[in-house]
């Protein structure tokens, strides 16, 4: 059955796909790229970003829905942590567009990523609302664990 976007996976279950289809490791690296901005293949992208991805297949890199990608990988990231990924994900707390900042505190949350503590606590200060909740969710959650 589709879902609202008309898509019928969900991300997590498309990760999971592409998972066991080019194995964990692959997924990860190939989300650290996009947050480190470098490209990765179609059917990767699709996978992290579903039917939406096609907006940013034609306009080539400087076309200003790129900051897609960077969601995407992070949201990625939320499916299918590695402890590696955590500098880049907490490095993404700076990242210029909200939608990644936002993405990154609810993996710091998610995956309890300690090193980001102190880059959550500077978002709640952020301008935009919904990264401030997500650094707020992420704050409580991280100092809970430290107890």
């Amino acid at each position: 059955m589709p879902t609202r976007s008309g898509w019928e996976l969900t991300p997590r279950r498309s990760v999971e796909l592409e998972c066991a289809r080019r194995g964990r490791d692959e997924v990860v690296d190939g989300c650290l790229a996009l947050l480190d901005g470098r490209d990765v293949d179609d059917t990767l992208l699709v996978a992290l970003g579903g039917p939406n991805a096609q907006i940013v297949f034609h306009d080539g890199p400087r076309q200003r829905n790129q900051y897609w990608r960077r969601v995407w990988a992070a949201r990625g990231l939320l499916h299918v942590w590695d402890d590696r990924a955590a500098a880049a994900i907490v490095a993404a707390t700076t990242d210029e567009h909200w939608r990644v900042r936002e993405m990154a505190a609810k993996v710091i949350a998610a995956h309890n990523v300690d090193a980001g503590l102190e880059a959550v606590t500077e978002l709640r200060a952020d301008p935009v609302p919904r990264v401030r909740a997500a650094a707020e969710r992420a704050t409580v959650l991280l100092t809970a664990a430290r107890r």
